[in-house]
């Protein structure tokens, strides 16, 4: 009997070593595994108050779909939108928050004015394209992108647009950009040195003006004034007051003008004593003098006839 219970005793023993080996490799092993995630949780750019937030919008994120799978499953859509913007209202996801970028012109209180009208709506309930086509709609947006920065933050991130001559109007001067579109006005002070258009339509025909004085680009930076005339050619006036007309036809234009700067490098006629040159028929050339001056005589290609 004794001998039993001496056996049993050794068993009971190796059993209980057994158990404590085997605690201590799940220990181990735990131990480990939570090493390695740590490591890996360490390696991400990411605080702990960030991976808080993250999980806590995951989590409600979750609660969020079942409530709009339930309700969209009764055949109750808008019931579902509702409560959705309702749970994210409740756990902090609305506009509390609107940071604007890109805005180095333009008034950006133009943009703060109709993002504003976002403030305290729930994130699921804002409509970024239609904010996006209302500020696209200001004259100074070329584009605009917006977008949600959970929890509580509207982007918006403006793309400007780049103002390229100044157009005279009856009343006023307006800056435009290079397709025409009117930015805003602009105090004569301000408008010097820019390129100035005039003329029915000339806005419309900014950016073929462009492509046309690009044809003879010695003489683009020369030209201070451009006039749209009937709705069909150009005259422009150079720095020095003197006028340029042109021929209808954007390829007759082009050909007129790249004559023109040949003749001035030739001749020097810009900044000489010709007022106005016309070049409306080609290939003749027609030169202006003051009243009382010397009729000059044109040398080299362009007809070479005065009047």
């Amino acid at each position: 009997m004794a001998q039993q219970i001496r056996r049993n005793g050794a068993s009971g023993v190796r059993r209980a070593a057994k158990a404590q080996s085997r605690a201590v490799t799940v220990r181990k092993a735990r131990g480990s595994a939570g090493g390695f995630i740590d490591r890996m949780m360490g390696l991400l750019p990411f605080t702990e108050e960030q991976w808080s937030r993250i999980w806590l919008a995951m989590i409600i994120g979750g609660g969020v779909g079942i409530a709009f799978v339930i309700a969209s499953l009764a055949g109750l859509p808008a019931l579902a939108q509702a409560q959705v913007a309702r749970i994210a209202a409740d756990a902090g996801f609305e506009v509390r928050h609107v940071r604007v970028t890109g805005t180095a012109r333009m008034d950006e209180q133009q943009v703060y004015a109709r993002a504003l009208a976002q403030r305290n709506q729930a994130m699921p309930e804002v409509d970024i394209a239609k904010l996006r086509e209302e500020l696209r709609a200001l004259p100074w947006v070329k584009d605009a992108r917006v977008s949600i920065q959970l929890p509580h933050t509207l982007a918006i991130d403006i793309v400007e647009r780049e103002p390229h001559a100044v157009l005279e109007k009856p009343d006023r001067l307006m800056l435009i950009d290079a397709t025409g579109v009117e930015l805003e006005p602009v105090a004569a002070d301000k408008a010097k040195g820019m390129l100035r258009l005039a003329g029915p339509g000339a806005a419309r025909q900014a950016r073929a003006l462009e492509t046309l004085l690009a044809a003879a680009p010695a003489l683009g930076p020369q030209v201070e004034a451009a006039e749209w005339v009937g709705n069909r050619r150009w005259n422009l006036t150079f720095k020095t007051g003197q006028l340029l007309a042109l021929p209808e036809g954007e390829i007759e234009a082009a050909s007129a003008l790249v004559k023109f700067a040949r003749l001035d490098g030739q001749n020097r006629l810009i900044g000489g004593k010709v007022i106005a040159f016309d070049m409306r028929t080609p290939p003749r050339l027609y030169m202006r003098m003051p009243e009382g001056a010397i009729q000059p005589k044109l040398v080299g290609d362009g007809g070479g006839e005065t009047t």
